[in-house]
């Protein structure tokens, strides 16, 4: 858990006051929409299990979600839409998503570190961190807020939608998705922007 800290100490002591962690879930599913959250944790807070959410059950995942929003000084969760992923494109919508996260901190961080190599569209200062997740604490709990927020999104929509099974792949391209789509047509939570190659 320590090295998970190891990174932030030494942004920490460049000088700078509150790091916030950036992550998404959603950028490769077919269906729902991409979800971002950005975490100012106390600096050095050991929360039992935090881990790249990837690496962890959803079990695990939910597990977190509580304790991390109760021992951060600040979080923010925040979606962009389909219809804005298909506005804006995937990448786009993502930084989107990720920018409305930031903005809901109090007080706001004065570094962002953002997971993946990848910044351009985000507004405040900040560094990309390749391998975020695993690699910083403050994102590894962003990562378990993102992608914990959108399976529970999801959850609601296979209630609204249950011939798609969103309970089970949470949107994304698996065999039974790709079949429930071929039977009964895109619903409204589809990206159609992501099923230009999907051939009956």
């Amino acid at each position: 858990m320590t090295e998970l800290w190891t990174l932030e100490n030494e942004i920490y002591d460049e000088g700078f006051r509150l790091l916030c962690g950036v992550d998404e879930a959603g950028r490769g599913p077919l269906a729902g929409p991409v979800c971002a959250a950005a975490v100012i944790l106390p600096r050095g807070l050991k929360l039992e299990g935090l881990n790249d959410s990837k690496k962890l059950t959803e079990k695990k995942r939910e597990a977190l979600f509580d304790p991390i929003c109760a021992q951060a000084i600040s979080c923010g969760i925040a979606f962009a839409s389909v219809e804005e992923i298909e506005e804006l494109n995937i990448l786009n919508a993502t930084y989107l998503a990720m920018n409305r996260a930031i903005a809901k901190l109090n007080p706001a961080p004065e570094l962002a570190l953002i997971d993946g190599n990848r910044s351009t569209g985000i507004t405040m200062k900040n560094r990309c961190v390749v391998k975020g997740d695993a690699k910083c604490a403050d994102i590894a709990a962003a990562s378990v807020l993102a992608k914990v927020s959108r399976d529970r999104y999801m959850l609601e929509m296979a209630q609204r939608y249950p011939e798609y099974h969103f309970e089970q792949h949470k949107g994304y391209g698996t065999k039974l998705h790709y079949a429930a789509i071929r039977k009964y047509g895109p619903s409204p939570i589809h990206r159609m922007s992501f099923l230009k190659n999907l051939h009956g």
